[in-house]
């Protein structure tokens, strides 16, 4: 046996839990009658797709069939570039045509399907991999849907995952954290299994060495440290583009490393920007957070702020899709992790309403919520119908779904009489934090899809990006509000998002739920850069109680304690110090003239304060080189204080602890100190 047939056997080999997907493919190669003759593979990177493609392959040369390959990323969505790529099967019956990472031509998916495909030579079986599943056309075409199938490859289970390792020689006893690491994906099962425990028979776990040897693997060597600072963005972001790598790393060559970056093997260059392999994305991730957790929170809150002024600067037709790529950055926190997919939907238009979509609104509305609300919907079209946006298919005038975000400044006496949201909404702004003249709140009051319900789907989801959207582009609202039926789904996302539940209301015996957020506790800045942070307390957004040192209050206790941390983190750089969330804290006095050199003030007071014993004096030396003195990374810190760097984060973190206990029993500043530390 050769070489070629050898590796072809070992991959076989390694396929496991695919024999679903291989069942079609090997109906499609023996010519049944019912078969399919179009097979479309899709799913995420790393899930397997080209391992199905070469075993479509293998099969194929096994029963003497031609096998054309084409991968989609040389074909830079030209339509002639795949007809010459393709040209053979049109010639020769029978013949294979297998085209890998569509996604990189997804553009041509209607021609391939309308044009090119009707060519093919008698007999010829196709079979299409990539990313992003097919589009609905497939289907609803009465002719495609009998000689076309859809192969959604999924991660793999448990024991599927148990059985990939097997085969790679896994032991059994490691295996459990093997599959809790890589979730599912055969490639990063497959890296995982590459990289040996720390000693025979110990369990295996991603540690420090184990990350280390990861990043080896997938990455290698570097040409510097402003490449490793390009990779940690990457590996971050949705999707990076210039210049989100110049918002976080400044004018460090960066048209230079971009070009680099697009050169690496691992990283694919796409027309929305570059994106790395899922694996190398979830390893330069861990190995950043175990490595330096610090510069981790500080990678994602430039790229959360750098995501909030691509918001505010997109056109009107690119903000849903910036607040998408934005949102991309808490994937892993808030709830389920499928209510969004952060993927484009261009079968949808967003669009106003029109005076010919009321009636199709009314009646959404009334099947969805019941009459009650669809009575609510009908005052709010009358008052004001600009509130309101339509979603509908491309090309279509229907609705599928719609919602409304109204702008309210004053309770009128008709608002409260016909929504009874509305009502309660008030009776909670004006007991808890009544507006000042001049400002208004925002309500995302309705979110109505065809056939009902608050699911995820593509029409929620453009839904909630709107919503967010309108958010960061607004300028002067006070308050928001958004309400939803099924809190059970929702509920946990918004809380972690910042917006607890503030009043639950009986809307024609269905209960509507309002959530809620105070702007004027926590600016937008405030709460995209906080938002970023990870394992932290959302900043509570009511009542507007002051901190306490007790411990009855433990969410504001949180929030005043991360907002401690966030005002040492931010102590050298002045734009981001001045949205302190402490500032309207009791650290600083009412009608202060300088509230930021208040703070400031403050905060050395407590940190020389702290200096009553040997371990205070370990606090305020940790805490002044880290952040006072500003050294440049936590390893030089510990250098220059001549401490182990474990020792050192030991002390770290018990001094940000003394530290806020401090501040929590320190008296407001009155002045500004006259000499303060630089």
């Amino acid at each position: 046996m050769g070489l070629a047939d050898r590796l072809a056997e070992a991959r076989a080999g390694a396929l496991v839990g695919r024999e679903p997907e291989q069942a079609v493919l090997d109906r499609m190669l023996s010519g049944a009658a019912d078969a399919p003759l179009v097979a479309y593979i899709h799913g995420p990177g790393g899930i397997g797709k080209s391992s199905l493609v070469r075993y479509a392959a293998r099969q194929a040369e096994l029963t003497g069939r031609r096998v054309v390959y084409v991968d989609g990323r040389f074909l830079d969505a030209d339509p002639r570039r795949l007809e010459e790529a393709a040209a053979p099967a049109c010639a020769e019956p029978g013949t294979v045509l297998l085209i890998d990472t569509f996604e990189q031509c997804q553009p041509l998916e209607a021609w391939l399907r309308e044009t090119f495909l009707l060519r093919l030579a008698d007999h010829a079986v196709v079979v299409v991999a990539g990313r992003v599943a097919p589009d609905a056309e497939w289907s609803l075409d009465p002719g495609w849907a009998q000689l076309f199938t859809a192969l959604a490859v999924r991660p793999l289970d448990a024991a599927q995952s148990h059985a990939l390792l097997a085969a790679r020689g896994v032991p059994a006893e490691q295996r459990d954290a093997f599959v809790a690491f890589a979730g599912g994906s055969p490639l990063a099962l497959s890296l995982a299994a590459s990289v040996p425990p720390a000693a025979p028979g110990a369990p295996w776990e991603p540690t420090g060495d184990v990350l280390t040897t990861l990043v080896e693997r997938l990455v290698g060597d570097l040409p510097g440290v402003v490449h490793r600072r390009a990779l940690e963005v990457v590996a971050q972001a949705y999707v990076t583009r210039e210049p989100l790598l110049r918002a976080v790393l400044g004018d460090e060559d960066t048209d230079t490393v971009f070009s680099w970056l697009r050169q690496l093997p691992y990283i694919e260059a796409t027309p929305e920007g570059l994106h790395p392999h899922d694996a190398v994305r979830s390893t330069l991730e861990a190995d950043l957070r175990w490595r330096d957790p610090e510069r981790y929170d500080d990678v994602r809150v430039r790229i959360s702020l750098a995501g909030l002024e691509a918001v505010r600067g997109a056109a009107e037709e690119d903000a849903l899709l910036r607040v998408a790529e934005w949102m991309f950055l808490f994937r892993n926190q808030g709830g389920r992790d499928d209510l969004y997919n952060y993927r484009t939907h261009p079968h949808i238009e967003d669009t106003p309403l029109r005076a010919e979509d009321v009636p199709d609104v009314l009646r959404m509305a009334e099947e969805a919520e019941g009459p009650a609300s669809a009575a609510a919907v009908a005052h709010w079209v009358r008052r004001q119908p600009e509130a309101f946006r339509v979603l509908r298919r491309a090309g279509s005038s229907a609705p599928l779904s719609f919602m409304a975000v109204l702008r309210l400044d004053s309770p009128l006496p008709e608002d409260r009489a016909e929504d009874p949201v509305i009502a309660a909404v008030w009776d909670f702004v004006e007991a808890a934090a009544p507006l000042r003249p001049g400002e208004h709140l925002g309500i995302r009051r309705f979110a109505v899809q065809s056939g009902g319900g608050q699911r995820p789907s593509p029409l929620i989801e453009l839904i909630s990006r709107r919503t967010i959207g309108e958010e960061m582009r607004i300028h002067g609202r006070a308050v928001t509000f958004t309400v939803f039926e099924d809190a059970d789904l929702w509920g946990r996302y918004l809380a972690e998002a910042g917006m607890p539940e503030v009043a639950a209301v009986d809307v024609g015996g269905r209960r509507q739920h309002v959530f809620g957020r105070d702007w004027r506790r926590q600016s937008v800045e405030q709460w995209v850069r906080h938002r970023a942070r990870t394992a932290v307390t959302p900043v509570a957004s009511w009542p507007a109680t002051a901190v306490t040192s007790g411990s009855g209050d433990q969410p504001a206790r949180a929030a005043f304690a991360e907002g401690v941390r966030e005002a040492l983190r931010t102590w050298h750089t002045p734009r981001a110090f001045a949205t302190s969330v402490l500032l309207h804290s009791p650290l600083v006095p009412p009608g202060s003239p300088d509230p930021a050199a208040d703070l400031r003030g403050a905060i050395i007071a407590a940190l020389d304060a702290l200096q009553v014993d040997p371990a205070g004096v370990k606090a305020h030396e940790a805490l002044t080189a880290t952040y006072i003195t500003a050294s440049r990374t936590q390893k030089a810190a510990a250098r220059r204080l001549g401490v182990p760097y474990g020792t050192y984060r030991r002390h770290l973190a018990l001094a940000k602890e003394r530290l806020v206990e401090q501040l929590l029993r320190q008296p407001a500043t009155m002045s500004t100190p006259t000499a303060p530390h630089s």
